[in-house]
Order: C-alpha cells, then structure tokens, then sequence
C-alpha cells in the first residue's frame, strides 16, 4: 500500500508537470521586432491610397484673384441689389445639420507616413486658413500700389437763382434771373518716380441771364488746367514714392516665411501623431501578449492546484496578475483610440464628405537601422539657411529699415514747387442792341453790308468753336510758386525718428535671440537623436537579457525550484523592457522629425517644394509712371 500510494503520487507529479509542459510549449514567444500586416494586430489593413504627389505649398501673387469677386463694373448692379435686399445672409458654419452630425465614413485606408503629410496639407482646414495670410499679404502689396492709381472726377450740375433787380438798367420785371450749367472733369495722378501729384482739369460753365450788362448771353466759358505739386526735400528721393510699396512687399515675404513656418510645424505635428498611432498598437502589442502570459499561467496553476502540485495563494497571485494584465490591455485600447482620432483629424481623408472623416491605419513601422547623418556644424548650416522663422525675422528687419528711411526723410524741411499752366476761352451770342445809352451801332454789331457801323467781339460761336479757342492758346495763365516749411524744434519728428531707430534695434536683437534660441534647439535635436539611437540598443540588449532570464525562470518553475510570483516578477521585467524598446524606437523616429525641423530641412525631407514667390509682379500699368 506505501509503494502504491508512493507510485500513485509520482504519476501525479510527472502528469502535472507534464501538462504545464505543454502548456508552456503553447505560449507565444515574444518577438520586439516582428512586424505584423497591422499594427494593430487583431484589425485588418484598410484599402490602399493610391501614390500621392507633393502638394503644391507655394502662394503665387495670382491666388488673391480667387478672391475678386463681384468687383468688376459689370457687377455693381448685382451688388446694389444685394444691399437693398431685405433677406438676411447666413454663414453655413452658423447652421447646425443633425443629420449630418451623424455621417460617418466607416472605411480606414492605410497610409505611409508621407501619404499622411501630403493628405492632411491638402485637406486639413487649419493649413488652408495658413495660405490665406500670405493672399492677404499680397493684397496688402496691392492697396500700397492704389497710391498711385489715377483719380478721375466728374462733376455734372445745374444752379439757377432768381434775385430781385435793383434797377430797371439792369433787368425787366424788377427780377434778375441767372442760370448756370456745369459739366467739369479732373485727372489727377501720383508719379512714382518723383512723388509728385500731378492734375489735369476740364471745367465748362453754361450761364443763361436777363442781366442787360451781360454783353454775351447765353455765354460759354471752358477752361483747361494742368498742375504739378512737387516735393524737393521732404517726401523727395530715390524710390522714395514707392517706400510704402517696398514695405508691403516685405510684409508680404515676411508673411510666406510665416507660412512655412506654420507648415513646417504642421507636418512635424502629423509625423508625431502618426508615429503615436504606432506607438500604441504596439504597446496594445505588449499588453496582448502579457495578458495571454497571464491567462496561460492561470490555466497552468488551477491544473496544479487540482493535482495538488500548488498551493491557493500561486492561483490567486496568478489571477491578480492577469486581471492588472487585463486592465492594461483596456488602457492601451484607450490609448489606440485616442491616438487614432488625433491622426484622423490631422489628415482629414474625407471623400464622402461626412462628418467625422476616414481612419487611418499606419502603413510604416519604425526603422531603427536606417542610418542618419547628423553633423552640428552642417546643421547650424542649415537651420540659417533654410528656418522659416529666421528669414521671416530677416524681413522683418528689412521693414524696421524702411521706416527708418523714411522717419530719416521727414526731418528735411518741406520745400514744394506748386506749377500750374491753363488754357480758357468764352463764346456764346453777342449781344446787339443799346446798352448803356450807347447807339446800337457802336457795341456789339457787326454788319457785312455796314462794315463802319461798329465793331464785333471775338467771341461769337457755339460751344465746338469756344473749344477750338482753348488749343489757340491766345488766353493762358501760368503760376509757379515755392513752399518753404520747418517748425523750429521739430521735436515730433525726431522723436518718431528715436522710436523708429528703437524699433530696428530691437528687431536686429529678437533676430539675434531667435538664432541663439535655434542654435540650442539644433543641439538639443542632435543630443537627443544620439540618445535616442543608443536608447534603442540598449533596449533591445535589454528586452533580449529580459526574455532569455524568463525564459530560464520558466525552466525552473516547471521543475518546481521557482515560485509564480517569481515567474510574474520576471514576466513584468519583459513586459517593461519590451515597452521600453518600442517606445524607443519611436522615440528614435520623432527625434529625426525634431531634427529635421530643427534645421529647417522638413519640408524638403519629404519632397515637398516650398518656394517664395515674388509679390513684385504683376506691377500695375499704372505704378510704371
């Protein structure tokens, strides 16, 4: 009986520690570097994006001509309509559709990393409302070119006035009735070359009167009238005229480097959210399988606990663990969702136009074997060259001398020359009859058959011949005139001047302070991108001793010379060091973004050509003069 209760419990033990074989043999061996299709494992990829060419990033001058709209002439009437008309205009962002707040697109399609960049430049709105501050820029450009746009006036009325008369000389009826036609038409224009204003005025007056004085009645006087108004000290110069053009267009470089400062930053941002995306898969990754780890160990205690091999507390200590293990898993769950809505909203893949667009499945994996070149001297290279936000601060420098130039100016004294040269001529119909006492034939009358009966005033003839008479230049005038002004102190010039002086300063030192503030960035990206790279080897040494020590606990659980929580103790030293591997190597991805930002090479890292546009031309026909 003592030898088969003995045999009886050797059978049991070599069956228990049989079965535990076994199940062992049935975990799944934990790989840092297996790459799945998905990464997330249990999904499956999304369809394909087809091949994706660069956005087209630069603003041309010619993208503000979207936005002329209903400005032509044809489009007045259209315009006076909408003012007048008593229907109240609602933005569509203002009107709620719940309906539509309900549309989802259920698809994921699977992207690379530079599929995601290309497809969130083109369809995310915060990048389209950064293109529109260098359109407004432009226009900015054009409304500095408005200074010198010709000026056309006209001037069309009527006056008529009816006075008592204070003598019978002078009107019937004891009423003096005058009445008065103008049509008049001015031209004026700055010149781009001088600064000066120049004018050219055309003025017409028809008067009809009862006045007996009045010798031509009705009577036409038309005149023409050319002005020039130039500055020879104040306000005078070399290009000076076009100063305020000069500064838009730097306002409007400033406002592209801007721009590509906040694309740059954009496309850092989505290669971020995309590696995150990563990231947690693969920390969901590791959950998983630590929670399989742990349900299998539970399986394998409760059969020993049932032979007898193990005591309860192995059992409860087992399912502790798988129950910690399992509240990861929802973690990482959490973790993958948010991490996934964060890149759906960078990328905005939205073709059935539905409120919440397409998830995104990363396509990539990160690559910690790819060699990288990173040099600081050729960065610190670089970042000058190329920063947006150094060439940004470079224009803006460039602005802070213009005003400088022309608060320069202001100190002259104002020394105007004031020329003017007019042409005039009257006509209408002389008159004949007795004025003033006089014989008929002495005022006013000219008579072929009578050529000694008086004298005809050269003034006879419709409105055409007093036109005629202008060009005659028979009557002119002509004035020229000097300006000559200086307040004794000046002190508000002056004082403008300090502060423009103060303003450049002060832009040369933020310039100065931005390069020291890139100078650290480009060594901190550096510092961190040689870390990173030796994080990740000495992660994957650390994941390889981890498992190969689990491995070798393993062994001696099943032999009975390792407890559970000795086993668990190991299991989560894996866990850890896988964690930290992946978590490394994405790590290592972000830091080549942040190094690549850093000097300003991003954009160019992923074939995306970002050029400065000239906002010089088109010059206006009208800014040549």
């Amino acid at each position: 009986m003592v030898f088969a209760d003995l045999l009886n419990r050797r059978i049991t033990r070599c069956l228990a520690v049989a079965l535990i074989f076994v199940s062992c043999l049935g975990l799944r061996a934990i790989d840092a570097h297996s790459q799945a299709s998905s990464p997330a494992g249990n999904l499956a990829p999304g369809p394909a994006i087809g091949k994706q060419t660069p956005p087209v990033v630069s603003i041309p001058p010619s993208a503000a001509d979207a936005f002329h709209i209903d400005d032509s002439a044809l489009a007045l009437p259209r315009v006076l309509v909408h003012q007048w008309s008593p229907a109240e205009q609602v933005v569509p962002e203002a009107l709620i559709n719940e309906p539509y707040l309900h549309t989802v697109d259920l698809e994921t399609s699977s992207l690379t990393l530079k599929q995601a960049i290309y497809l969130a430049i083109e369809n995310n709105p915060n990048v389209k409302a950064y293109e529109l501050d260098p359109i407004a820029s432009t226009e900015g450009v054009r409304m500095a070119y408005g200074a010198f746009d010709p000026d056309l006036q006209a001037t069309i009325d009527t006056i008529k006035s009816v006075m008592p008369a204070q003598s019978p000389l002078v009107a019937r009826s004891g009423r003096l009735s005058t009445k008065n036609y103008d049509w008049n038409f001015s031209l004026s224009k700055v010149l781009t070359t001088t600064d000066g204003t120049m004018s050219l005025a055309f003025t017409n007056d028809r008067q009809v009167t009862n006045n007996f004085f009045v010798t031509i009645n009705p009577m036409y006087n038309s005149e023409l009238t050319m002005t020039l108004n130039q500055p020879l000290l104040r306000n005078f110069g070399l290009t000076f005229a076009t100063l305020n053009v000069q500064m838009a267009q730097s306002a409007q470089v400033q406002a592209q480097w801007s721009y590509a400062q906040e694309l740059q930053n954009f496309v850092r941002q989505v290669a971020n959210d995309y590696w995150n995306v990563v990231l947690s898969y693969e920390n969901l990754r590791v959950a998983n399988e630590a929670l399989k780890f742990n349900q299998d160990l539970v399986r394998q205690n409760a059969i020993s606990l049932k032979v007898g091999t193990l005591a309860p507390i192995d059992l409860q200590e087992a399912e502790s663990a798988a129950a910690t293990a399992q509240a990861n898993v929802y973690s990482a769950q959490a973790g993958v969702r948010s991490a996934r809505a964060a890149l759906r909203q960078d990328v905005m893949l939205n073709p059935t136009h539905s409120f919440l667009p397409r998830s995104i499945e990363p396509a990539e994996m990160p690559n910690p074997d790819e060699p990288i070149e990173a040099e600081e001297e050729r960065s610190l290279e670089l970042a000058v060259q190329y920063r947006p936000e150094l060439a940004a601060m470079r224009q803006a420098v460039r602005t802070a001398e213009f005003q400088v130039k022309y608060q320069a100016n202001q100190l002259l004294p104002q020394f105007d020359l004031n020329a003017q040269f007019g042409l005039s001529a009257i006509g209408g119909v002389p008159l004949c009859g007795s004025a003033l006492g006089l014989p008929p034939s002495a005022i006013n009358c000219f008579s072929p058959q009578q050529p000694t009966g008086g004298f005809m005033l050269p003034f006879s003839g419709a409105y055409a011949e007093t036109l005629n008479r202008i060009f005659g230049t028979r009557f002119y005038d002509y004035g020229i005139q000097f300006v000559f002004e200086l307040p004794l102190d000046n002190a508000p010039i002056r004082a403008a001047l300090a502060q423009s002086r103060v303003s450049y300063e002060q832009a040369r030192m933020q310039y100065r302070n931005e390069l020291s503030r890139v100078v650290v960035e480009v060594e901190n990206s550096l510092a961190n991108l040689v870390a990173a790279v030796r994080r990740v080897r000495a992660t994957r040494a650390a994941t390889e001793y981890a498992r190969q020590s689990l491995h070798d606990e393993q062994v001696r659980f099943r032999v009975g010379m390792a407890t559970t929580h000795d086993l668990l103790q190991y299991e989560d030293s894996l866990v850890a060091a896988e964690g930290q591997e992946v978590q490394a190597d994405v790590q290592l991805e972000d830091a080549k973004v942040a190094l690549f930002h850093s000097d300003g090479t991003l954009l160019k890292r992923y074939q995306i050509n970002f050029q400065i546009e000239s906002p010089k031309e088109p010059r206006p026909w009208y800014a040549l003069f």
